[in-house]
């Protein structure tokens, strides 16, 4: 009976502890938002041990490029049913474009009308966050309700899309439209990692295209050391007449080691301080959930 009480004890007191050192967390996660001057969304998991930290982790943060993510992993899945190759070419006319836009594969394609295999529109869409590229994909797959019903399939509910890139161009608001609880991508993420959803062959492809992102180089991986690997979507508005930017964001997975893992989400929004800044505080939260891992 005493040996009972005593591992009762024991686990009681751990329980405690980890509840100290996560509210800890939060409340310096909470401290490094304040320079945002907006409003900031966290979700942070150990893949190893499960221990999670979240700040306002079910509140609704507009997605903006970070919706690329789970649109990859519903064109993938499309690939593994054998309703789509990567090899196949699609013809794209450039005046059904958008060409006041990010769009770096325009710089490669210059002609009127070419041909682009959906292999390489996932890696501008993923890598370099092309948003020509995703709505190409997007109309191949069957439109934005199609990824969003298959992320709900998944189980994730917390996360909606609704608009493509042109419809998000339209007007400021829209972009509220495609929205995420950081504890759902937080979620998804542990899905992917876990290859759950998608064949080995197309995890390992989205793996790579992540880890390859050249957008946000100051966020995530800003403060961390070269050698760490994170594979990693970034998301980010415009900036309205009233110096507002809806979103800048940055979720992903680090890779600290073999044996650690560390998924996070960080979603910055309706921020009033200026770009450095609001990257700044994203960076400063990826190093201080690594350093408490």
């Amino acid at each position: 009976m005493k040996i009972q009480l005593l591992t009762t004890a024991l686990l009681i007191l751990t329980g405690q502890l980890l509840y100290a050192q996560q509210d800890n967390i939060r409340v310096a996660i909470a401290n490094i938002a304040q320079a945002a001057q907006g409003k900031v969304g966290v979700a942070v998991m150990n893949l190893e041990s499960g221990d999670t930290v979240s700040l306002n982790g079910t509140v609704r943060f507009p997605m903006q490029s970070v919706f690329k993510f789970p649109i990859a992993m519903a064109v993938l899945h499309e690939v593994d049913r054998g309703k789509l190759s990567l090899d196949k070419m699609i013809r794209v006319k450039k005046k059904d474009l958008m060409l006041k836009t990010w769009s770096p594969m325009l710089e490669k394609y210059t002609a009127n009308e070419f041909e682009i295999s959906i292999s390489e529109l996932l890696a501008y869409t993923v890598s370099q966050s092309d948003n020509n590229g995703c709505d190409i994909l997007l109309k191949e797959i069957g439109g934005t309700k199609k990824v969003n019903n298959y992320i709900r399939d998944l189980g994730v509910k917390g996360i909606a899309i609704k608009a493509t890139e042109k419809e998000m161009h339209s007007a400021w608001n829209v972009q509220y439209n495609n929205w995420c609880e950081p504890i759902a991508m937080m979620q998804l993420l542990k899905i992917f990692y876990e290859g759950k959803t998608l064949l080995k062959t197309s995890n390992d492809l989205l793996w790579k295209l992540l880890v390859e992102t050249s957008t946000g180089p100051n966020r995530l991986k800003g403060l961390l050391a070269k050698n760490i690997t994170v594979a990693h979507k970034t998301g980010t508005s415009g900036t309205n007449n009233d110096g507002i930017t809806a979103a800048t964001n940055d979720v992903g997975i680090i890779v600290l080691s073999a044996t650690q893992h560390i998924v996070i989400a960080v979603f910055v929004s309706d921020a009033e301080a200026n770009e450095s800044v609001r990257e700044n505080v994203i960076a400063q939260i990826a190093l201080l959930v690594s350093d408490t891992k």
